[in-house]
């Protein structure tokens, strides 16, 4: 997955560096293009509506998340429990709302991790190149060679056995950042190679400039489009892997309601109480729809080629 140099034209044609202010402005102006599209104005509704769920979610479940009640067990939707309850007699609404929270902030702090990882490293190799280059980048490819899950599962499986005491979020945290940084390198290096040889980037070396200055404040700020497109994507992808996890009994330990487990723990009985296994997963979809949405949005506010998300 490359960046191609057109990605940053709108930048490279002035000939001038980004800055705080501009970058900032350029962020404002980008969402009032994408509210000015019917899909932007869906998505953002969408990405929005679930993360005041997320913020809220434990204040406006209708029942507790993890209370049983054994009498009610797989009951339909009710007037009561609007999505029925699950084989625990726990309403589903509620785990439905309360996961919420657990989900969207894993896959946050993430993906957020897994971009700044990504943007040091890319920018350090697109910088230096010659052969600092090559040895990052073959470093790289040998997680690339490791499938997302797998790696995962990997560091899970090996944190737990040095760090028992350390809670399953922040493992899961842990393991999409290391994850997801080499791919996020990739891109962002392709990037910092399109600006290294620039005029302005030239000119701050002349002048005896830091090597840490140059990079982040004359080349990490004209990528920053970039790294908020490849933010949004890996953004969904951290969400399916974080549900995955949590499917896999990897990730939120019940009695959480995180969405995963819910499916995890609801499938076999699907027949039964389809809701109970079907919302979580339906909840989960919109919101990974509503975010690929918002990250071809905010691709066509900066004018940036598709990257593909691979």
């Amino acid at each position: 997955m490359a960046v191609q140099d057109s990605a940053l034209q709108p930048e490279l044609e002035s000939g001038r560096p980004s800055t705080p202010l501009r970058a900032a402005n350029a962020a404002r102006n980008g969402l009032a293009l994408i509210l000015k599209t019917n899909t932007g104005r869906v998505a953002f509704a969408i990405v929005l509506v679930h993360v005041l769920v997320a913020i809220l979610g434990h204040w406006i479940t209708p029942y507790p998340p993890t209370e049983y009640d054994l009498p009610n067990r797989f009951s339909g939707p009710t007037a009561e429990h609007w999505l029925g309850t699950d084989d625990k007699g726990r309403d589903v609404l509620s785990r439905v709302l309360a996961g919420s929270r657990s989900i969207v902030w894993i896959a946050t702090l993430g993906t957020i991790l897994g971009v700044t990882l990504g943007t040091i490293v890319g920018v350090t190799s697109g910088y230096f190149g010659g052969k600092t280059d090559q040895i990052i980048m073959r470093f790289v490819d040998w997680f690339l060679a490791i499938p997302s899950l797998l790696l995962a599962i990997l560091v899970i499986n090996m944190s737990r056995q040095r760090f028992s005491d350390l809670d399953e979020s922040w493992l899961v945290i842990l393991t999409i950042g290391i994850s997801f940084m080499p791919n996020n390198s990739r891109v962002i290096r392709s990037a910092a190679l399109a600006i290294k040889p620039l005029e302005f980037v030239q000119s701050a070396r002349l002048r005896g400039e830091p090597t840490i200055y140059i990079m982040f404040r004359e080349i990490l700020p004209n990528v920053l489009p970039v790294v908020a497109v490849e933010a949004a994507i890996r953004l969904s992808f951290a969400l399916l892997l974080t549900a995955g996890l949590g499917f896999l009994g990897l990730g939120v330990q019940p009695p959480s309601s995180d969405w995963g487990l819910m499916v995890s723990e609801n499938f076999r009985h699907i027949g039964q109480v389809p809701l109970a296994a079907l919302a979580p997963g339906l909840a989960m979809a919109s919101l990974v729809v509503g975010i690929n949405l918002l990250a071809d949005g905010i691709r066509q506010a900066q004018n940036l080629p598709d990257t593909g998300g691979s």
